[in-house]
């Protein structure tokens, strides 16, 4: 149906707020919320905006394509914006991010995210939001693009780096590698004393996002939030194929945890952390996606995958869905470690292509062994 005169406005207001205008003459062209290009809006961290996206799975060949898992090989160097564009290095939103592997599921596919954002990098400026490298708070960006399009689902992933994720990784990597020592018991006691607050914190996110959807003329079935949680980039240690001394997780392997952290990790601090992520959805009466599971058998050193060689293709298949952590820099940014590659990607895209056609309820996104990215399902979360 056509939006009143006075929703129209609102979406006006929106739009200038957000660009910081202080007047401007009504554009004929501008599109009021319900009359515009339907859209699917990604917000958030690394984990959604496309970080790791250049790579097919992982090889031990530092040069040319190394072995055709780097997509920034032009033939002659590297060149990250072929997948990363103007945001290389930086945001890094790949071309192959969740929003953008999803499939024709709204006219407009957004990408928000930037990889490193915290929660204050979502809240609006006018609320306490901080910019993120040279961009405005992301719920800044969409008043414009809800005062724009008809968005219909916008889908959430953050309160990772609230926690200090990189920095949990750092401390167990270098456990394993330096210190000999374990990471698990001191690790969970950081996470412990903060998510408190980091989980607060995520639902003002949600608010923020309500609050400016509103003030663009949305009514709160015009749309759905999805909240979801991270896939664990890591193995079991019963899952890992390689053995937990030597130097072959380092060197080899690239997953340089010990037994009891990666079990840790897995199967306490994942899950941990969907577990509050999933009360905050139901506390703000949001959907919530699970993908606590949704990288299992193809983690970083999985048993079920493999590394990519001369005689072993990329394939979505049998490669590792996850970026290893390459210690010596020999292979594009350290930024993109532990994070879904391009085939992850595109398996969470599938995800929310599949969240995206389930308009209520809480889900949980798998794959199927065996098969690429077209196995993921969702089952009852």
């Amino acid at each position: 149906m056509p939006s009143t005169p006075h929703r129209a406005l609102r979406a006006l207001l929106a739009l200038c707020t957000a660009a910081g205008l202080a007047s401007v003459a009504a554009p004929a062209a501008h599109a009021a919320p319900g009359t515009g290009p339907t859209a699917v809006v990604t917000m958030g961290d690394s984990y959604i905006s496309g970080e790791a996206g250049r790579w097919l799975g992982n090889s031990l060949t530092n040069s040319g394509s190394r072995n055709g898992t780097d997509r920034a090989w032009t033939g002659s160097t590297y060149d990250p914006s072929r997948v990363y564009g103007s945001t290389a290095g930086g945001c890094d939103r790949s071309d192959t991010a969740e929003v953008k592997s999803a499939g024709p599921i709204a006219s407009s596919l957004i990408n928000l995210a930037c990889s490193g954002a915290t929660t204050e990098n979502v809240f609006r400026a006018s609320q306490g939001g901080q910019a993120y490298k040279g961009e405005a708070p992301q719920a800044d960006q969409l008043a414009a693009v809800a005062a724009a399009n008809d968005v219909k689902l916008i889908a959430l992933s953050i309160g990772g780096n609230d926690l200090g994720f990189a920095d949990i990784i750092s401390t167990c990597a270098s456990d394993y590698i330096v210190w000999y020592s374990y990471c698990h018991d001191d690790q969970q006691a950081v996470v412990d004393a903060k998510i408190d607050g980091v989980m607060a914190d995520v639902g003002r996110s949600v608010d923020e996002i309500r609050a400016v959807m509103t003030a663009a003329g949305y009514a709160a079935g015009d749309y759905r939030i999805v909240l979801q949680s991270y896939p664990s980039p890591i193995p079991r240690s019963a899952d890992n194929r390689y053995g937990e001394s030597g130097w072959s997780r380092t060197n080899t392997g690239g997953c340089p945890f010990w037994n009891a952290d990666s079990d840790w990790a897995r199967d306490s601090l994942v899950p941990q952390i969907a577990d509050r992520l999933k009360g905050v959805a139901a506390a703000k009466g949001v959907q919530f996606l699970d993908l606590r599971d949704a990288l299992q058998g193809r983690e970083v050193c999985a048993k079920a995958s493999r590394q990519v060689t001369s005689t072993v293709p990329p394939s979505a298949a049998t490669s590792e869905w996850a970026r290893w952590i390459d210690s010596q820099s020999t292979q594009g940014l350290v930024q993109e470690s532990m994070h879904p590659n391009a085939y992850g990607q595109q398996a969470l895209g599938k995800c929310l292509a599949l969240i995206n056609a389930v308009p209520t309820g809480n889900r949980s996104c798998r794959n199927t062994a065996g098969t690429g990215t077209s196995g993921m399902y969702l089952s009852a979360n």
